[in-house]
C-alpha cells in the first residue's frame, strides 16, 4: 500500500541525511573555482561523486573545456545537458543575450545584468530528476555567501524552499547540498588550497577570451578572493586587465 509523503516529516529526513557519510552525490559542475573546490572537497571527504554540466546558450563554452579536463584528471563522470534552445527565452541576461558583460564589481547595480532568469531552478530540476532516476543520495551546487548579493536563487531562503519541493517531488528522497552557502569566496580559496585544487585549470571569466579578462564581475571576485585569502593568484589575465594594486586602490572597481 502506497503511503503519501507528508511535508511535516521532512525535518527529520533532512536532519538524518545531513549526517550521512560516503554519500552518492550528483554535483552541478561549471569548471569554475567554486564548483571545482567543492568537487575536490567532496572527493577528499570520501563521497562518490558524478558531475553534470549545462549548456543554456551561454556566450562561450570555455568553462566546458575546463570542466572536462578537471573531471578527466579526477576520473569523475561528467554528464552534459544541452539546453541551448532555451536561450531564446533568456535574452535579458548579458551572459546569454546580446547585452555586453559589464566591467563592474558584483556589488554594483550593473552586475544585475548577469542574472540568467531561473538558471539554478532549471539546472537543479534536471539534476534532481537524474538523481532520482539513478538513486543518488544528494544533488549539490557551489553557491556561496557572496552570490546572494546579486543572485536571488543563491539565497538560503531559496535553497531551503527548493529542498522542500525536492522532497515532495518523489518517493526517493534527494538531499540538496550547498556546503559553501554561508562562506565567502576567499574561504573557498582556503578550502581549495588545503585540497590542492589546481586553480589554473579552472575558468571563471564571463567573456571567454584567450585569457581571463580580469575586470568582469566574476574575474574581479576571483582576484579579490585570492587577495583576501592571502594566496598567490596563479591566473593569467588579459594584457588590458588592471593590476591587483590598481583594483585595491579603486576598491576593486575596474
Amino acid at each position: 500500500m502506497l503511503i503519501p509523503i507528508m511535508a511535516g516529516s521532512l525535518g527529520v529526513i533532512m536532519g538524518s541525511q545531513e549526517k550521512q557519510k560516503g554519500m552518492k552525490i550528483l554535483q552541478i559542475f561549471s569548471g569554475g573555482m567554486d564548483s571545482t573546490a567543492l568537487l575536490y572537497d567532496f572527493i577528499n571527504q570520501g563521497h562518490e561523486v558524478e558531475t553534470i554540466w549545462f549548456d543554456y546558450g551561454q556566450k562561450h563554452k570555455k568553462e566546458q573545456l575546463y570542466a572536462k579536463e578537471i573531471c578527466n584528471t579526477l576520473k569523475v563522470k561528467l554528464s552534459e545537458v544541452n539546453l541551448e534552445q532555451i536561450n531564446k527565452f533568456l535574452t535579458n541576461s548579458s551572459l546569454s543575450g546580446d547585452k555586453e558583460v559589464p566591467d563592474v564589481h558584483y556589488e554594483d547595480e550593473q552586475a544585475i545584468s548577469t542574472i540568467v532568469p531561473n538558471r539554478n531552478m532549471m539546472m537543479l530540476s534536471i539534476a534532481v530528476a537524474k538523481a532520482i532516476n539513478d538513486k543518488f543520495d544528494a544533488v549539490a551546487f557551489g553557491c556561496h555567501y557572496g552570490d546572494r548579493v546579486v543572485y536571488p536563487d543563491c539565497r538560503i531562503e531559496y535553497t531551503s524552499a527548493l529542498q522542500t519541493a525536492i522532497y515532495l517531488a518523489d518517493r526517493h528522497l534527494v538531499k540538496l547540498l550547498t556546503p559553501f552557502i554561508d562562506i565567502t569566496k576567499a574561504d573557498i580559496v582556503t578550502i581549495g588550497e588545503k585540497n590542492k585544487v589546481p586553480w589554473t585549470k579552472t575558468w571563471t571569466c564571463y567573456k571567454g577570451l584567450e585569457k581571463h579578462c580580469g575586470k568582469c564581475p566574476t574575474c574581479i571576485e576571483r582576484r579579490e578572493a585570492f587577495h583576501l585569502a592571502k594566496v598567490q593568484d596563479p591566473t593569467e589575465y588579459d594584457i588590458n586587465a588592471p593590476t591587483t594594486e590598481e583594483l585595491i586602490n579603486r576598491q576593486w572597481r575596474p
